[in-house]
């Protein structure tokens, strides 16, 4: 390996290191919506995993059982947060896609993870 090679190599890394940055500051304004009981109950995630809303139909609200209404916040701010993972995974490939070759085994979403 010559000294361009490492000069090339580490202008790659550096960019790459940008776009990752630039990545994990979007993922705030990424969203998904996860329903639950018919769409009753809305959860609204962001691509941070951090929960932004809930939305609970007015009819939940005047019944009396409440372990119904906690299974579906429960089940939809689940549903909201799989979605908005997946959707930052694709965005994450789409940023560094041409930077780095696919290497099986190599899992850059970890990068992520707070």
């Amino acid at each position: 390996m010559n000294m361009g090679d490492i000069f090339g190599l580490a202008g790659k890394m550096k960019e790459m290191q940008a776009r990752m940055q630039e990545v994990q500051e979007n993922l705030g304004k990424i969203t998904e919506i996860g329903e639950a009981g018919a769409g009753m109950v809305r959860a609204v995630a962001n691509g941070k995993k951090q929960l932004v809303s809930i939305e609970i139909d007015e009819d939940l609200m005047k019944t009396s059982d409440r372990e119904i209404l906690q299974d579906l916040i429960v089940a939809a701010t689940n549903k909201a947060l799989e979605k908005v993972e997946e959707r930052a995974k694709d965005e994450l490939q789409k940023s560094t896609e041409g930077m780095m070759p696919n290497i099986p085994g190599m899992d850059l979403e970890k990068m992520f993870k707070q």
